[in-house]
């Protein structure tokens, strides 16, 4: 019976990583793999990529990492390299180091457990990094993605949801997020399955950890304060275990404002990370012309 461990998300937040490290050496796991994210959202990036290297678990490359190294490249739009919102984007790859940077290009798009083959993992789908597998796939589309991988098990990451689906075809599995859950559950989050490649059982972790601390690193690392008005945001994300950024980008674009820190508390009398899809509707909904517009 082989029994591996896989998580994700950890985004730059070393002390959800480890607690997950001691939860998992009482595990007893043969083999660890990492489903992306190591980095991005978080002021520890650098510190995180050590702790993986120095476990030797194999990695994938998320859509945080390809943030990151095109901000290093000078990859992204011009503005993005002076305006406030992406300043936290550019602290954060700016604290990762050379040997950082070439150990983030080396990573694969996806990963078989050697002691597990039947398993796949990917970051959010078999065929990008950037898109998600959440609750609200259809059954349908998830009948694709595992007919596209060949595999009885797909496991993927992204959404920060765990998420387990199973099909006459086989199993779709969402690790959930070490460092940054969506899911109302502020612990640190992640995988564990057990079994024959014909038959594997997940189990869903959940660990708890000192936020008080990673609050403290964002503080006194520089980040908060270097990282405007998304370092704010990413805080609330972790005391609520709920996206915050993401929609005040949405809302503020929506409204015409500038995406700076001035916005917060505007925006947070308009949202309701209870009610998201009722907030993004009404984001597309036609707004009524300003008064005094032409």
């Amino acid at each position: 019976m082989a029994r591996i461990a896989v998580l994700s998300d950890v985004h730059g937040n070393l002390p959800a990583l480890e607690a997950v490290i001691s939860d998992l050496d009482r595990q007893g796991v043969d083999e660890v793999l990492v489903g992306g994210d190591l980095v991005g959202r978080g002021p520890q990036g650098s510190a995180v990529l050590a702790r993986v290297r120095d476990r030797g678990w194999r990695s994938i490359r998320g859509n945080h990492e390809d943030y990151l190294l095109a901000f290093r490249r000078s990859e992204v739009p011009r503005e993005w390299m002076t305006a406030e919102v992406w300043s936290a984007a550019r602290w954060m790859a700016d604290e990762l180091s050379d040997s950082d940077i070439l150990y983030l290009e080396s990573l694969p798009l996806s990963l078989q457990p050697q002691a597990l083959p039947g398993v796949h993992l990917v970051h959010g789908t078999p065929e990008s990094n950037n898109h998600g597998i959440g609750p609200w796939t259809s059954d349908g589309r998830m009948q694709e993605h595992l007919e596209s991988v060949e595999r009885s098990v797909l496991v993927c990451a992204r959404t920060r949801r765990p998420l387990e689906r199973r099909f006459a075809a086989g199993t779709i599995l969402n690790t959930g997020s070490v460092g940054l859950p969506f899911n109302r559950d502020r612990r640190a989050q992640y995988l564990v399955l057990e079994g024959s490649p014909d038959d594997i059982v997940a189990g869903f972790r959940c660990v708890e950890y000192d936020l008080e601390e990673t609050f403290a690193i964002c503080a006194r690392s520089g980040f908060l304060t270097a990282g405007g008005a998304t370092a704010q945001l990413l805080l609330l994300e972790l005391r609520q275990a709920a996206p915050f950024l993401v929609p005040f980008m949405a809302w503020t674009r929506s409204e015409g404002l500038g995406q700076g820190v001035e916005d917060i508390e505007a925006f947070l009398s308009a949202y309701d990370p209870e009610n998201q899809r009722e907030f993004f509707e009404s984001l597309r909904r036609p707004r009524p012309a300003r008064r005094g517009a032409r």
